[in-house]
């Protein structure tokens, strides 16, 4: 695995990208104690934080992002509202996609954000479309596929792969492995020793970077960047970090995993944790603690008052049930 690289990155671009780990944190902690009211199943993306954050921060806001099941820190770290993602969820007329979409459908082309996908590796395919959509308009901009170490090995997942290659779209795949595709480790089903070593063999480079280190991430994202934005075709980025939860709320209880792995995570591998210690040790030029300690308040206020917003009563006009069902 890929180790952590020095970083050109200012003060205020690192507190930044504090407070986008923040702010998923809180929002993921707040879905952990609500999921059990909440209509639709909830992907839970505690621990993964420094991929979502530290891939966002290396894109312009009018890059492409295509998201998976497990998609509301992709969302958030590509810059979509909190509240409305929270009312989303809550299933409200004000919700981001008009509550029709959900956990899993979580949306908005303003952003970029091409959309969650309940389909596993589903988005890779429309990452690959709307780059080269950049591509033959000239606009410069680059797209981002996320799947999982379980969608890495879905059919489309591996042509769009033959297809980026073949077209060198500006394309960055994304793979983010959590350790276990819903209850399988990956080490059962995902052949080969990493996505790094599967990439050459389409004649794309590849590497496997430290998932819980959001500089690493960054540093590997803006190079993947730079070659896609110069016409150099597309990267495989294998991002290694296990979530704190289970597959999805409510399913299951973890027993396919070690007992203490979770919170062995937590104390280990928390990556906001993390970057705090690299900041307080001098390694990294951070912002202080007290200034840190403020972006995780900031970050708890603002999802607390989008938990707020969601809960108001709210009613659907069943007629407009229909709409959006067709597009023309």
């Amino acid at each position: 695995m890929g180790t952590s690289r020095t970083t050109d990155l200012t003060l205020d671009q690192i507190a930044e990208i504090y407070r986008t780990m923040s702010v998923i944190r809180a929002f993921e902690d707040r879905l952990h104690g609500l999921a059990k009211n909440l209509p639709g199943a909830v992907h839970l993306y505690s621990g993964q934080e420094a991929v979502a954050a530290g891939v966002c921060a290396a894109l312009a806001p009018d890059d492409y992002l295509a998201s998976t099941h497990r998609g509301h820190g992709h969302a958030i770290a590509k810059g979509c509202d909190v509240e409305a993602m929270m009312k989303e969820l809550h299933g409200r007329p004000d919700g981001i996609c008009g509550g029709k979409g959900g956990s899993m459908h979580i949306a908005d082309f303003d952003r970029g954000m091409l959309g969650a996908n309940g389909l596993a590796g589903g988005g890779v395919p429309l990452a690959c479309g709307a780059a080269l959509t950049a591509r033959q308009q000239g606009t410069g901009q680059v797209a981002v596929a996320f799947t999982g170490d379980g969608g890495a090995n879905q059919g489309a997942v591996l042509e769009s792969l033959v297809l980026a290659r073949m077209l060198d779209l500006p394309v960055i795949f994304a793979i983010e492995n959590n350790g276990y595709a819903q209850a399988t480790p990956a080490a059962a089903h995902f052949s080969g020793t990493d996505m790094a070593q599967r990439a050459a063999g389409f004649g794309i480079p590849g590497e496997v970077v430290d998932g819980y280190d959001v500089l690493a991430v960054h540093a590997a994202t803006t190079e993947a960047v730079r070659r896609a934005r110069a016409g150099e075709g597309p990267t495989v980025l294998e991002f290694r970090a296990e979530r704190f939860h289970g597959h999805m709320e409510l399913w299951d209880d973890q027993s396919y995993r070690p007992v203490a792995d979770p919170e062995r995570l937590r104390t280990e591998s928390d990556p906001l944790l993390l970057l705090r210690s690299r900041i307080a040790d001098g390694t990294v030029a951070g912002p202080a603690a007290f200034e840190l300690d403020r972006l995780d308040r900031d970050a708890t206020a603002l999802v607390e008052a989008a938990v707020a917003a969601a809960s108001e009563p709210f009613t659907v006009d069943p007629r407009s049930l229909l709409d959006h069902v067709y597009t023309r």
